[in-house]
This record gives C-alpha cells, structure tokens and sequence, in this order.
C-alpha cells in the first residue's frame, strides 16, 4: 500500500480556510489543476455518497466519491473512482486543524492506495507536489501568504 502526506501551514483561521475548501465540488475555485467539475445526480456537495466528476487542466477526467465530512472535526474524506493514473483503491483525506498561535492552520493531505510497485514513487511524489502541495499553495497564496 503506498501512502502519501503533505502538510503545510495556512495564515488564516481554520474556519476561513474551512469555508473556503468543505465544498466537495468547490475544486476549481481554489486548485489551479483543476478546470472544471460537477456533482452527479444533481447532489449537493457537502452530502457523503455524492460523487464529483471534473477535469483537470490537462483534460484528464476523474470521478471521486464523498466518504466522510465533519464541519466540527474540519476534514473531508473520498476515494476516486475514475482516474488517469495507474492505481487503484485511492482514498484520501484533507484535514485542517487550528493553530491557536496566531489565527493559523495546520493542513495536511494524506492518501492510500495500491499500484504496481514500479509506479509507486513517480505515483506519490506527483500526487504529493502537483495536487496536495500545489493545493496548498494556492491557499497559501489566497490568504495572503
């Protein structure tokens, strides 16, 4: 099973950085890989089960479901159903946590999966760098730092 996890500090309050990623369908209005993305059956995007298609800026097209969303615990968990990458039982979890220092937020991203083994590191440094990490920082950058 390979694993990835990112962290990062975020300068603004949990509940800021909250409000700005619960939507599950909210991708492409704070991660600049992301071009476009829709709710199946009309759902709404904060109900565990529904399932988001949406599309990179490369064009790839990816389908994941909502497993699990806390507002008081700040986390979202889903796996992906359709992807481009070869692998398979993804599942992941995007976490924050205040930092009462300050008016800051603790961030991390972790994922599981399974793939051959010889994919396994190409696997995790691009989902680590490009979606988690680049996720990040553009957070970084929208709450000004």
């Amino acid at each position: 099973m390979a694993r990835v996890f990112v962290s990062s500090v975020i300068n603004a309050s949990a509940d800021r950085v909250w409000d700005r990623v619960r939507d599950f369908n909210a991708l492409p209005k704070w991660h600049p890989r992301i071009r476009d993305s829709r709710i199946e059956d009309a759902l709404p995007g904060d109900k565990v089960g529904c399932i988001r298609n949406f599309h990179l800026q490369s064009g790839d097209n990816l389908r994941e479901q909502l497993l699990g969303l806390s507002d008081y615990d700040m986390f979202c968990t889903y796996s992906m159903l359709e992807g481009p990458m070869p692998l398979e039982d993804y599942v992941a979890t995007l976490r924050l946590t205040p930092i009462t220092d300050g008016e800051r937020t603790f961030a991390e991203w972790s994922a599981e999966f399974s793939c051959d083994p010889k994919d396994e590191s190409d696997l995790v440094n691009g989902i680590g760098t490009n979606v988690f990490q680049g996720g990040f920082d553009a957070l970084k950058r929208h709450f000004g730092g």
